[in-house]
């Protein structure tokens, strides 16, 4: 998964590519919206009505990533790479966690 290089290596060009602080602003509030999204997911099977919740919340995070990369004035990494969807998740937790 990693195609051999260490997730510090893949941290290292995720932040290279987001380093305007509206942008990292934006990916520190945005990401995990996506990811509570995807967890709150599963729960539509018993509480349909819920919908707008994860829906909501998917749309937002997406659209503050969307909008950090214009002010940064670069593309996604995960345009050029897939795996950088999960790298943008592991780059959050590292910034939260301080590691």
């Amino acid at each position: 998964m990693l195609g051999g290089r260490s997730w510090e290596d893949w941290i290292a060009q995720y932040s290279a590519a987001h380093q305007h602080p509206v942008n990292r602003l934006l990916h520190t509030l945005g990401i995990p919206m996506i990811a509570l999204a995807l967890l709150l997911a599963p729960a539509l099977l018993v509480w349909p009505s819920w919908w707008v919740l994860p829906a909501g919340l998917f749309a937002t995070g997406w659209i503050f990533q969307f909008l950090g990369h214009a002010v940064e004035g670069k593309p996604p990494e995960f345009f050029r790479d897939y795996r950088f969807l999960l790298v943008g998740l592991r780059w959050w937790w590292s910034k939260v966690n301080g590691t």
